[in-house]
């Protein structure tokens, strides 16, 4: 296993929102096995899915008929987010869970003065409970995104390695900036993990060094590679390090969060 530090004490929870408006690059799986790994190190983690499919929480084997109270609820104002809070058979990592009513509560919010800052407004109620709080968005650039966005300190970006990478990045950066620019001045972009790489494949290479050349530093060195055991542990409702630790795509995720961590330093030290 990778050897991981835990994080130094600091003020109120890392907000992390993990944002990407294509579907399917990782952005669910990339939120369950990292709040898993920071979990494990000793971390206070709460993964807030603010996806109307609700995939986060049944990966965290929150069961559909269990879902109460969703972050749906949290949204509309009917309920705290500590009402929605459900504790996973992961120690020191919870869930606010979602459900499909999620997809109507953009026409139900969307007249109030403060309906970009219900989520952040949310967060703050329980922010001393936590050290991370990791926000599964939904795959566009709706106003749950930019909820989520305007609660972050950071966005990190699952981007799948496949020909269309660069430009679904370019319109998401845009995004970021126009939340920044009226919203949430502190928003930054903490890193881009390039995920399903497959290293048979010409095409990966090339999105890899393709991305690296227009972000820099802000891709993260770790690469989450294609792997059946990834694929198949949220069927089973668990993280794919509790699925099968020993596997290549544990072993990336474990990386990533301790190269996160490394991050997360750095940025406090500045």
């Amino acid at each position: 296993m990778a050897m991981i530090s835990s994080s130094p004490a600091f003020s109120g929870p890392r907000i992390l929102a993990l944002a990407n408006q294509k579907g399917g690059v990782g952005k669910t799986t990339t939120a369950i096995n990292l709040g898993t790994a920071l979990a494990a190190i000793g971390e206070k983690v709460l993964i807030v899915d603010l996806d109307p499919q609700g995939n986060a929480s049944t990966g965290l084997g929150v069961d559909r008929r269990s879902r109460e109270k969703s972050t749906y609820d949290v949204l509309v104002g009917d309920i705290t987010l500590a009402d929605a809070i459900q504790e996973t058979s992961i120690p020191r990592l919870s869930i606010a869970p979602s459900t499909m009513d999620l997809s109507g509560v953009e026409l139900e919010i969307a007249s109030a003065r403060d309906r970009a800052f219900r989520l952040r407004n949310a967060i703050d109620s329980v922010a001393s409970q936590y050290s991370y709080v990791l926000i599964d968005c939904p795959p566009s650039l709706n106003l749950l995104t930019i909820n989520a966005m305007s609660a972050a300190n950071a966005i990190l970006v699952p981007l799948q390695c496949e020909f269309f990478a660069l430009e679904g990045l370019s319109q998401l950066i845009k995004t970021v900036e126009q939340v920044k620019a009226t919203l949430n001045p502190g928003l930054t972009i903490h890193g881009i993990v390039l995920t399903m790489y497959d290293a048979r494949n010409n095409l990966s290479a090339q999105v890899v060094d393709d991305v690296r050349q227009f972000m820099g530093d802000k891709v993260y060195q770790t690469i989450i590679p294609r792997n059946v055991r990834v694929s198949e542990a949220p069927s089973y409702g668990k993280p794919v390090l509790l699925y099968d630790l020993k596997c290549v795509g544990s072993q990336a995720y474990l990386r990533l969060a301790s190269e996160i961590i490394q991050r997360e330093k750095v940025l406090r030290a500045a």
